[in-house]
């Protein structure tokens, strides 16, 4: 009798060894799923242990670790969420990797917080309610940490959701939501909550012309040149100059001591970086043009170069600003625990200014988020909006930088979101309106058709084609504009509603 063949053995050997390999890949997609959430809750120990340096000695130094590790907890999702804002552009536009931009912008926000961080933060600790007026000892401590619990729950939730909701709107109405469960809506300041709702109803639209208009100005003098790549060579070093003088002109009025530089030194000191900007920007774009074909494929490997920088702004004015989102509550329960509740005592650390130690933590916690769980809006902010180029992504990031920047500097906690997604939907509704109703985009157009000999039809009006086919060529998604601004609309009264349930139960359990 001959002996059996060895396949079927080796068939289910192999197929052992195959359910061997799933249980390892099921594993390791499953424990993958585990780091970021481990690494996120070694950086808030890593936080309380660096806050025990200034606050060991202090009998309510528990609270303290508590609302540290809420601050921190807030902060990571506000990087996680908001890094959208910052190098969405720049990745949809593919001038720059996701993990480029993710370093990138963990390293900016750090110093837009430590550097500018100031004026926004005390916006939110001490005017939306006014904390000169509440007396117990330790009040206040609750209040905040009721809604820095409330405002991260529900931009975890957003996040979750792929939602892109503001995470200035939440921590204002989670302000406001806790202020009134605690001290009653008689010490919540009114005039300063409509003075910031002004703010967020105005800074998208503000955001969105001028992308708008910076975009015709590229068009017009570059875009739709007969020469682009001159025309090229000769404007972005112009718009990187005066970006960098812009920013310059802002260091200087964030970092000198009051008044010791007149208003004409702050201007002459912005001039020259601009200038030395544009003479250093020459060279390296004229290196870049070089072999390079007079089309608009050409155009965007020129502008990486100047979108890069403009998402690094971007990232700077967002730490400027949104640190005050998480960081405001904690340096108010600082200062309330650390002076006996008294908000009129000045001293170094505990004026109406919040201490180095705890803006470095709002910074490295929004860094955090950003390098964890950054790519999830990424993609949506970036692509799915709107179709971004590296010309119209630098539109959206230079607008959104200078609106938010400008706000920082005058201590509004304006909504970086809000202004970002207006950048985008205004480059979008303006190439929109650019496509179908622009008298120099169809005399380009036909001018180019003639120098190559083809024949020039002039394109269907508006009125002329189907309703379907016009709604289907809309370049600005109109389901996620829609989603966007109900994202928008129902954060503020949930965010309060949160925050008082929260501050209730706390009390309840706690006092």
């Amino acid at each position: 009798m001959p002996d059996r063949p060895a396949t079927p053995v080796k068939r289910t050997l192999d197929k052992d060894l195959d359910k061997f390999t799933y249980v390892e890949d099921a594993t390791y997609h499953v424990t993958r799923r585990l780091v970021a959430p481990g690494l996120g809750l070694i950086f808030l120990g890593l936080a309380m242990v660096f806050a025990g340096i200034y606050v060991f000695d202090n009998p309510r130094a528990t609270v303290i670790f508590a609302a540290v590790a809420l601050a921190g907890y807030m902060a990571m999702n506000i990087g996680a969420k908001d890094v959208a804002n910052n190098v969405g552009a720049a990745v949809g536009a593919r001038a720059i990797t996701m993990t480029q931009a993710l370093v990138m912008a963990a390293i900016f926000e750090i110093l837009g917080a430590t550097i500018a961080g100031g004026p926004v933060i005390n916006t939110i600790s001490t005017h939306i309610v006014d904390t000169d007026r509440i007396i117990s000892v330790g009040k206040l401590a609750w209040l905040m940490m009721a809604a820095l619990l409330a405002a991260a729950l529900w931009i975890n939730f957003a996040t979750w959701l792929k939602a892109p909701v503001s995470t200035t709107h939440t921590i204002v109405g989670a302000v406001v939501g806790a202020g009134a469960a605690s001290v009653g809506p008689e010490l919540v300041n009114w005039h300063v909550l409509a003075a910031i709702s002004a703010g967020w109803v105005i800074t998208p639209f503000l955001g969105g012309t001028i992308a708008a208009g910076i975009l015709y100005f590229i068009e017009t003098f570059i875009i739709y040149r007969d020469d682009k790549i001159a025309a090229a060579r000769h404007w972005i070093p112009i718009l990187i100059g005066l970006m960098a003088g812009a920013f310059a002109g802002y260091l200087v009025v964030q970092l000198e001591p009051k008044g010791a530089i007149p208003n004409i030194g702050n201007v002459a000191i912005g001039v020259s970086v601009g200038i030395i900007t544009w003479l250093v920007a020459r060279p390296l774009v004229a290196a870049q043009s070089v072999g390079l074909e007079n089309k608009n494929s050409s155009l965007r490997k020129l502008f990486r170069l100047p979108l890069i920088c403009s998402a690094a702004l971007m990232s700077f004015a967002h730490g400027a600003n949104d640190i005050a989102n998480a960081i405001g509550p904690l340096a108010a329960i600082v200062r309330d625990i650390g002076i006996g509740g008294s908000l009129n005592l000045v001293a170094e650390t505990t004026a109406h200014k919040a201490p180095f130690w705890v803006v470095m933590i709002g910074g490295c916690g929004i860094s955090v988020g950003v390098l964890l769980y950054g790519p999830r809006l990424i993609r949506l902010l970036g692509e799915q909006i709107t179709k971004l180029n590296p010309m119209r992504a630098y539109c959206v990031a230079v607008s959104a930088a200078l609106t938010v920047i400008v706000a920082a500097w005058f201590g509004f906690p304006v909504s970086s979101t809000h202004i970002a997604v207006g950048a985008v939907f205004g480059v979008g509704f303006f190439r929109e309106w650019s496509t179908v109703g622009s008298k120099r985009r169809l005399a380009y157009m036909r001018k180019r058709a003639e120098a190559a000999g083809i024949p020039w039809n002039e394109p269907e009006t508006t009125d002329e084609r189907n309703p379907d086919e016009i709604h289907r060529r809309r370049l600005v998604r109109r389901s996620h504009f829609m989603t966007i601004i109900a994202a928008w609309a129902i954060t503020v009264p949930v965010a309060a509603l949160l925050a008082a349930v929260v501050y209730w139960v706390m009390v309840a359990l706690f006092i």
